[in-house]
């Protein structure tokens, strides 16, 4: 009787999944550099802390390697810098992952802050989606327009093509909220990206394309 062998993931030959991305603007510059299979190394250096902070979750936890620098008109205000990053972090997710093949795709997470509780699904669909169910009960964390939480959200999910959920559970604390959130969301994209050795190496999706 002869047996299958199905390949192991070190069988199956991936091409490097990172990405370099330059968006320039007539009010902002940000340049985005990925590795999607990193050890959680990040730099980050916006001209606002507090997105500063959030972008060192998202390498922290979803282990990815994030070099993030930019500048903008935040003498005016933080809105434009902060989209921005959400577009171009969007784009070079959306570059690393290529055509996805072999790809989980699919990832969910529950992250405790305290007593904030925040629960993330997220799906590299292809089709662009947000769900947005945050109360944040203050307007500013530090000098951040708390805000700019979903703006940022809506730039990444359109530009790096995700179907993304996000509930609050519970939460009262506007920094454990946000914080919960961004951990939440950087061990989604961690499953969501990991390469199945089952696919090995096809589109996973019963129509064979995303």
């Amino acid at each position: 009787m002869q047996i299958s062998h199905r390949p192991s993931i070190n069988e199956v030959t991936f091409a490097a999944r990172t990405a370099s991305v330059r968006r320039t603007t007539g009010e902002t510059d940000v340049q985005v550099t990925l590795n999607l299979d990193g050890t959680g190394k990040c730099t980050a250096a916006t001209g606002i802390p507090f997105l500063d902070h959030m972008l060192h979750q998202i390498a922290s936890h979803g282990l990815f390697d994030l070099e993030v620098k930019a500048t903008g008109d935040i003498e005016i205000d933080d809105h434009h810098t902060n989209e921005d990053v959400g577009i171009t972090l969007g784009q070079a997710f959306h570059q690393a992952l290529g055509d996805r093949k072999g790809i989980i795709r699919f990832g969910h997470f529950l992250a405790p802050l305290d007593e904030a509780l925040i629960q993330v699904a997220l799906d590299f669909s292809g089709r662009p989606h947000l769900s947005y169910g945050l109360q944040i009960p203050t307007q500013r964390v530090g000098t951040y327009d708390t805000q700019l939480v979903r703006e940022f959200f809506v730039a990444l999910v359109n530009h790096s093509q995700m179907t993304l959920h996000i509930r609050q559970l519970d939460g009262i604390n506007s920094h454990h909220i946000i914080e919960a959130t961004f951990k939440a969301l950087a061990r989604s994209l961690r499953m969501a990206v990991e390469i199945d050795p089952r696919r090995a190496g096809n589109i996973p999706s019963s129509k064979g394309v995303l």
